[in-house]
């Protein structure tokens, strides 16, 4: 499967700006909401959502990403690729900035649903890179990351599979993958520190659940959710392919 962007000549290198912003590095937040507007004369522009697509990828990020998550062989180019910077709700309540990489044909659409989840003030714990896959790293973590591409092949509670990830294509996303973990049709999850959330009748901070704003995000771009699977539920995952 090899999605190809339509670009147009001024799309080509440019950065599509949603709100102005200052030069950062890529993890970089915004500044947070410093109370009522009252005691913070920015209150209200640094709690807007600021966003931003840069297509193509900066050749520092592809440097980067060789050897680690991108290498010859996977299903796209580096060149099909974009970043996304933009700022969301954390755990905390403070306003957070991170980047991601996306199939630049689906990048626009993403970038709207990430506008949408922060309108909504959805939590986010953390907007990572994916890093590198390693199949015999230790599956338990407490960490809980919301990324895109990777290229690496599917992975279940059973561990990895022989095809390639939807994620290779940067055609899915994660969202809190901890608070939302891939849960087998016995009940069995990977991560010990994911399974206090396998119960989905919780609505703790993070979590999705059917019919949300973060599902119905998704769904008006024509992606569909892993919560939504007969055979096992990945509740992080949407995806362009439902796969």
């Amino acid at each position: 499967m090899h999605v190809r962007r339509r670009p147009t000549p001024e799309a080509i290198g440019r950065s599509r700006d949603h709100e102005p912003e200052p030069a950062r590095g890529l993890g970089a937040p915004d500044p947070a909401p410093q109370g009522p507007e009252g005691d913070d004369p920015f209150a209200a522009q640094r709690t807007r959502f600021a966003g931003r697509v840069i297509d193509p990828l900066p050749p520092s990020l592809q440097y980067e990403m060789r050897g680690e998550t991108w290498e010859p062989g996977c299903p796209v180019p580096l060149g099909d690729l974009a970043l996304l910077r933009f700022n969301y709700w954390g755990f905390d309540g403070e306003v957070e900035r991170g980047p991601m990489v996306v199939n630049a044909a689906v990048a626009e659409d993403v970038l709207g649903v990430f506008r949408e989840l922060f309108q909504a003030r959805f939590p986010i714990r953390r907007v990572l890179l994916a890093k590198r896959f390693r199949p015999n790293a230790d599956p338990d973590s407490r960490g809980s990351v919301t990324a895109s591409f990777n290229c690496r092949p599917v992975v279940t509670p059973d561990g990895p599979g022989d095809t390639f990830s939807q994620h290779s294509y940067g055609l899915a996303v994660d969202i809190n993958s901890l608070q939302n973990p891939y849960v087998r049709e016995d009940g069995f999850v990977r991560n010990r520190f994911a399974r206090p959330y396998v119960d989905r009748s919780q609505d703790l901070p993070g979590m999705i659940h059917q019919g949300d704003v973060v599902v119905r995000a998704f769904a008006a771009i024509g992606w569909e959710w892993g919560g939504d699977w007969s055979s096992g539920k990945d509740y992080m995952h949407f995806s362009l392919a439902n796969r």
